[in-house]
């Protein structure tokens, strides 16, 4: 078993159906934050537990996030991994914030079937937390539309300091 299928070992996620994001930052990822859902739902406030840990899904228009504007980055709530640059960030109409590409080696992919139809699901690469679906209905340049539950994200302004990584 090579690293990456010893990681996704570890998040619980099956190797046959991940696929990490390809990119040449990929290789370089930071290393994996490994919790027990214990200790997330500790750190976590309960929506957002549920969104990255139970693979939820918080309400349409009900995140601030969604409508958020400033310069920034858009990082994991759970391990504070950054996700998402502003500049990727565009107004779907959906209700949820909306990205038509994330930072390299940031997420990694899996089908879902929850809903009958596959759909592709998403999570942190760093703590295999959920964060919503991938589509092919967005804009170019990628025509990806990375649907993000706002609970699952924080913001920082450009021009703060990112927080540290969580331990």
């Amino acid at each position: 078993m090579d690293r990456r299928q010893s990681l996704f070992s570890l998040l619980g996620l099956s190797f046959a159906t991940l696929h990490a994001d390809r990119s040449a930052a990929a290789a370089s990822a930071r290393p994996v934050l490994q919790k027990t859902k214990a200790e997330w739902a500790k750190l976590l406030p309960p929506d957002a537990y549920h969104v990255l840990f139970e693979e939820g899904t918080e309400r349409a228009g009900s995140s601030a996030l969604n409508t958020e504007k400033r310069d920034g980055t858009f990082i994991c709530a759970a391990c504070l991994q950054p996700l998402f640059d502003s500049a990727q960030k565009y107004d779907s109409g959906t209700g949820w914030p909306s990205f038509w590409q994330s930072l390299p080696g940031a997420l990694a992919t899996k089908t879902d079937y929850k809903l009958l139809l596959p759909r592709t699901e998403y999570h942190c690469t760093r703590c295999g937390g959920h964060h919503g679906h991938v589509f092919d209905d967005g804009p170019p340049p990628t025509g990806k539309r990375y649907c993000n539950n706002g609970v699952a994200l924080r913001f920082v302004p450009r021009g703060e300091p990112l927080p540290a990584l969580r331990t």
